[in-house]
């Protein structure tokens, strides 16, 4: 059993330490750390208590600094640091590996506090000194990006001799209860969901205005839902590893009430990233809105319905026929909230993020350098999505829709 260390106690936090947790068998000593300790020690206490007083040790650190996750890593021994902290923070969590000598897993690609703009091309630059330092880092092992770029290589490996057309489909057809709260750190999403939209076609990126691309998409156990071309960031990597792809697209669902909000947002300025000078004092609009909106970790408890995510893929199957096929995994809010205490957009990213810390550990996604999952076997992974949670489902030659 080996040391794993988890940065950040959010609500990705919270069902990484509680999946952590309940595979014993596979993870030795834990520890959570953030910025803030306190919510560390009460994620622990209460983890300890319903897994049978299993230890999770805690810790102040802040992500930004590398001395201070240098010293951390150092005094802990991690065999791996999954990170669950802010995409900000990705680098110098990265840069602290190194220096610590520790493997590294994200979920989400790195990206500038001053710029909309996130690619994985900062995170491949670690590639020759990962490589060199004999230790590995897993990026995006998420949902989206994540199990969806996992589902591609499952598809890859079992059903096509050739894929040309991908369509990733997001659909939350959940209820909160709120005027307006987003599932995961509002700075991050509302920066996400309001830049321009962005394809891969016919070998070039294609930019578009946001949400200028929509359609209505039926999801299983859901319906019909309006549905947006957003850029993504698994794009950028699956265009890369399977470059037969002529089309890739990702599609995500917003309600009419949630789009308005996000417009009013904008219009007033609430959006901006560059700081300004409030009563003498220096702050960003965007972190001060994410100050006085829900905390989406705290959104679980009276979350009901169900989200629907999934991979749309055209191509020539291995017998050398046309072919569609369309794999997915709905995950109910309510059964999230009752296992961890967390609703469903955050268990759908925390459970996978575990789930590639296993395969690690198993050494079976073991390997120097820096790499995307789609790059790994599979097989392993996608076993260990129906014993966890998210179990996954297959159809074969519909409609595809998009």
């Amino acid at each position: 059993m080996s040391k794993i260390l988890i940065i950040g106690a959010g609500g990705v936090g919270t069902v990484v330490a509680h999946k952590v947790a309940q595979n014993h068998s596979v993870f030795g000593e834990i520890m959570l750390a953030s910025r803030t300790k306190s919510k560390c020690d009460a994620l622990a206490e209460a983890i300890g208590t319903k897994y049978g007083n299993r230890k999770i040790q805690t810790a102040q650190v802040d992500a930004d600094n590398v001395a201070e996750l240098v010293r951390l890593f150092r005094g802990f021994q991690p065999e791996l640091v999954l990170n669950v902290a802010l995409p900000y923070q990705d680098l110098t969590i990265m840069d602290a590996c190194l220096e610590a000598g520790v493997n590294y897993l994200d979920t989400a690609n790195y990206e500038p506090k001053d710029e909309t703009r996130f690619e994985y091309s900062w995170q491949w630059a670690y590639q020759d000194r990962f490589k060199k330092a004999g230790l590995t880092a897993i990026l995006g092992c998420g949902f989206d990006p994540g199990v969806t770029s996992v589902f591609t290589a499952y598809a890859a490996k079992h059903h096509f001799s050739r894929m040309d057309e991908l369509d990733i489909v997001d659909c939350n057809a959940g209820d909160h209860g709120k005027a307006f709260a987003t599932n995961f750190n509002p700075e991050i999403n509302i920066r996400e969901v309001t830049q321009k939209g962005k394809y891969w076609e016919n070998g070039k990126w294609v930019v578009t205005e946001p949400h200028a691309i929509h359609k209505p998409l039926n999801y299983p156990n859901i319906g019909a839902k309006e549905s947006y071309v957003i850029y993504h960031e698994e794009l950028e990597s699956l265009v890369k590893n399977y470059p037969s792809l002529k089309r890739a697209r990702f599609w995500m669902t917003f309600g009419q009430e949630y789009l308005t909000h996000l417009r009013v947002i904008q219009n007033i300025g609430m959006a901006r990233i560059d700081p300004i000078i409030y009563n003498g004092v220096e702050i960003v609009p965007i972190q001060f809105l994410k100050a006085v909106l829900p905390d989406p970790g705290e959104l679980g408890e009276n979350y009901t319905g169900e989200t629907s995510i999934g991979c749309r893929i055209k191509g020539i199957d291995k017998t050398g026929n046309d072919q569609t096929y369309y794999i997915y995994n709905n995950c109910r809010h309510q059964d999230a909230y009752r296992e961890t205490g967390a609703q469903g957009v955050s268990y759908t990213t925390g459970v996978p993020a575990m789930i590639g810390a296993m395969m690690f550990m198993q050494g079976l996604w073991r390997e120097a350098g820096v790499f995307n999952v789609e790059q790994f076997d599979p097989d392993p992974f996608m076993e260990q999505l129906n014993k966890q949670g998210l179990p996954w489902h297959e159809i074969l030659n519909a409609d595809l829709e998009v």
